[in-house]
Formats: C-alpha cells, structure tokens, sequence
C-alpha cells in the first residue's frame, strides 16, 4: 500500500473536564499486521458506504470546514461517519441512533483535533483524521468485538505511559492543551523521511 495514503479517521472519546479528562483507549490485537499492540482511538478506515450513508445530524460549520482543508464536503463528512462507525463496531458505544442493525450516526457532536500522515517509507500508509467527542453524547454499554482489547478510561498523563506510537502521543499531547485552554489551534503530524513534523493549522 505504499503511495497515496488512505483516509481514515479516528474518535478521541473523552469522560470528565480540564485535568480530570480521561480518554478511551483500546489494544490491538498481537497479531495485527499494523500496529499488533499498541493501544489506539477507536477508528479505522473510510469504506465505500461512508460516503453516502444517512445521518442523524450532520457536521457544525466550523468542524466540517477543518475536515475539508484536504477533503470534499462529501468525504469530509465521510470521514466523520467512518470514526462513528468504527467506533460503534469497536466499542458498542452509539453516536447517534440504531436504525434496525445499523448506525444512523450524530455527526454534531464531534469536534476537530488535528490529522496525521504516516511516512512515506511504510508499508501501510493512512491520512488519519482525529476527531473528539464526549462519552456523554453516546449510548450503549461499552464492550469489544475483538478488534480492540483492554478497553478502558485513562488520564491523559496514563495515557502517554501506555504503549503508543507517536501520532498517538501528539494527539494527547494536543488533547491536553486543549482541555485545559491552553491552545485552540489543529494539528498536523506529517514527516521527512524518518523525521517527525508538527504544525498548527
């Protein structure tokens, strides 16, 4: 899969305000070809039906204009709808509403983090979106489906000790200065060759 990145997007669910703020996390499991345990946001890829797939509510303005820095409207919210997607197959917590066996998801609660973009030299390559949501909003009973273990709530300074990549890390990081008013600017994480970059946005 190298060449052009694939989109992808991921929910930061947060519990709790300022420095009680606690994140949900999960492990992938060991035989994982990409990132075999390591803890992670619950996300995953854009698939085919995220672009077209009915909504309870859709984006506020000034989220899905940050989504569509690098997007069309269309895949913005695409990229909205994968992260409540994955996150209702990986966790059972529901932004928005059942619809029969499916998810008809709540696209107005997320707000904008920041984006990733692996190296160029890795085999899997992805456009990582990081969205943020409060648990408050969600419904259901937390539970895993086998694609991430060890589902649990840590403080963001717990967080940063688990096994993580770096993404991951500046992603809490920004978390961290976000909910204590510290910044209000996005993110990017993008690199040269093995060299790390951050930037606002």
């Amino acid at each position: 899969m190298k060449g052009r990145p694939r989109d992808a997007a991921s929910l930061v669910i947060t519990r709790g305000e300022g420095a009680a703020t606690r994140v949900l996390l999960g492990r992938r499991p060991p035989h994982d070809r990409f990132m075999p345990d390591v803890y992670v946001f619950p996300g995953g890829r854009v698939d085919a039906g995220d672009d077209t797939r009915a909504v309870e509510a859709d984006l506020v303005p000034a989220v899905a204009r940050r989504l569509q820095r690098q997007a069309s409207p269309q895949r913005a919210r695409a990229l909205a709808v994968a992260a409540l997607r994955e996150t209702f197959e990986e966790t059972g917590l529901v932004f928005g509403r059942r619809q029969g066996g499916d998810l008809l998801p709540d696209l107005s609660q997320l707000e904008y983090l920041g984006r990733a973009i692996t190296p160029a030299g890795n085999p899997i390559r992805y456009h990582a979106r990081f969205l943020r949501a409060p648990v408050e909003a969600a419904r259901g009973r937390l539970r895993s489906n086998g694609e991430l273990l060890d589902l649990a709530w840590y403080t963001i300074g717990d967080a940063l000790d688990l096994t993580i990549i770096d993404v991951t890390e500046r992603i809490l990081e920004q978390l961290d200065a976000r909910v204590r008013g510290q910044s209000s600017h996005d993110l990017f994480v993008h690199y040269r060759g093995a060299r790390q970059l951050l930037r606002q946005e």
